[in-house]
């Protein structure tokens, strides 16, 4: 049994199409138009075949066609006409129809489309389902540390990313936003269309204004050409605005606009835009103060900050940054051509106790200065910052953290709490204290990892 929309906007092909699928024990729905159509897939129909004629008024069915592979691509879609017109069945077969019906078409036949229809589906979702989880397990991948504040992190993208809802990221410079707002996209239904990204603090607010809407020839002073913005060429995915919290007020309202109807205008244009664009925003600053300040609409935060989402500074998961360290290490070694296979076990705590006040953008690029200037395999203390050396720490000469060759982090972790018991004869609270981690954390490793 599957669940098909029949549409055309002749009602005895409604009946005669609904009568044989019924038959065939389909659930079957009608629509006699294709903006009826779209209206019940926006109210959450589900659906698995679409049957639809090409010639309809105000929107035809190759448009129609051009939407459901656009938003809902596990949807077959059939087109059918009365008029025996190659050039349309050629352009349906393009835009992603699987196959094309021409009127008048006896009952065997239909069926047989069908039948033929949704045994592609079955193969199209089954292929599906493997991407979205090769792309899950990518997307996680880059995703580091296990820190109860990181996992809380996650444990949150995953729950609200299949949703539709606007998400605010707030969270200090360096600590992973634009990472945060890609794993979102990539864990929707929408990971298979566009992820777009805009800094608005880059951009005064007449061109930013333009990225976002894009604009018409001769808009403005420069506008050779017609420009899509930033919300068209997100249209069916994803759109990242980085720094919100800097955003004009006079672009504020046409962002409001947007994500109360989907509607805008191109600069130097009358015609009005429709779009499906989800909107993840992150600040690093505090928006009800700017609301109060007056520098900020209140109800656009209301629109933005439908889900929260606060990312800790790396100083409030300090536990993730021997797994941070090692993803770095491997990282610039690769891409520097460099033999670096471990740390110092002393450079490791003074990166551990350092203030991070640029967050992991900050450690990344103590790393990669690190393994651009060592001379040997072990990074040490003199590859570091002075800032970073400074600090005052028990020498451990001659101990060095050894990175295993080719493993994943979490045996990378594994072998960082082996080789720290080791140096501290087994003392769990030596060992803890020189991971710079609670000792309740390390017992809950210590049974993760069966190190008992």
């Amino acid at each position: 049994m599957a669940h098909i929309l029949v549409v055309d906007d002749e009602r005895s092909t409604l009946e005669a199409l609904s009568t044989i699928l019924r038959r065939e024990g389909h659930v079957v729905l009608t629509a006699v138009s294709a903006q009826e159509a779209l209206a019940q897939l926006e109210e959450g129909e589900e659906l698995d075949l679409l049957l639809s004629d090409v010639r309809m008024p105000k929107m035809d069915g190759l448009e129609l066609l051009r939407h459901i592979k656009a938003h809902q691509a596990e949807i077959v879609v059939i087109m059918m006409s009365g008029h025996q017109d190659v050039t349309a069945a050629v352009e349906a077969m393009k835009a992603g129809a699987f196959d094309y019906l021409v009127k008048p078409f006896g009952r065997e036949e239909v069926v047989r489309t069908i039948q033929k229809a949704l045994a592609h589906r079955s193969l199209l979702v089954e292929n599906l389902a493997l991407k979205r989880q090769v792309r899950y397990q990518g997307a996680r991948s880059q995703v580091i540390g296990s820190s109860p504040a990181w996992r809380k992190v996650g444990e949150m993208v995953e729950q609200i990313a299949p949703s539709r809802a606007t998400v605010l990221i707030a969270g200090e410079s360096g600590t992973g936003k634009e990472l945060i707002a890609g794993l979102i996209h990539q864990l929707s239904p929408r990971a298979d269309r566009p992820f777009v990204t805009l800094n608005a603090a880059a951009l005064p607010a007449t061109l930013l204004e333009a990225e976002l809407f894009g604009h018409e020839k001769g808009a403005f002073t420069g506008a050779q050409q017609r420009k899509l913005g930033r919300f068209e060429l997100a249209d069916g995915g994803t759109l990242f605005l980085d720094e919100i919290g800097d955003m004009p007020p006079e672009v504020q309202v046409k962002i409001l606009r947007v994500l109360q109807d989907g509607t805008f205008e191109r600069l130097g244009s009358t015609r009005t835009l429709q779009v499906d664009v989800r909107v993840v925003a992150a600040t690093n600053k505090d928006l009800m103060q700017e609301v109060e300040a007056g520098r900020w609409r209140l109800d656009l935060y209301y629109r933005l900050n439908v889900i929260s989402l606060r990312l800790p500074a790396l100083r409030e998961r300090r536990e993730d940054i021997p797994l941070l360290v090692a993803h770095f290490l491997r990282k610039y070694a690769v891409q520097n051509n460099k033999q670096v296979s471990g740390i110092q076990q002393q450079v490791l705590q003074s990166l551990q106790h350092a203030d991070w006040p640029g967050n992991v953008r900050e450690l990344e690029n103590v790393i990669e200065r690190a393994v651009v200037l060592a001379k040997d395999p072990i990074i040490g203390i003199a590859e570091l910052p002075g800032h970073i050396q400074e600090k005052e720490l028990t020498p451990i000469p001659g101990d060095h953290f050894a990175l295993p060759r080719n493993a994943t982090l979490a045996e990378i972790e594994r072998e960082a709490i082996v080789q720290a018991l080791q140096h501290s004869g087994g003392n769990r609270q030596a060992t803890a204290r020189s991971l710079n981690i609670g000792l309740a954390t390390l017992y809950r490793k210590l049974k993760e990892y069966r190190l008992q």
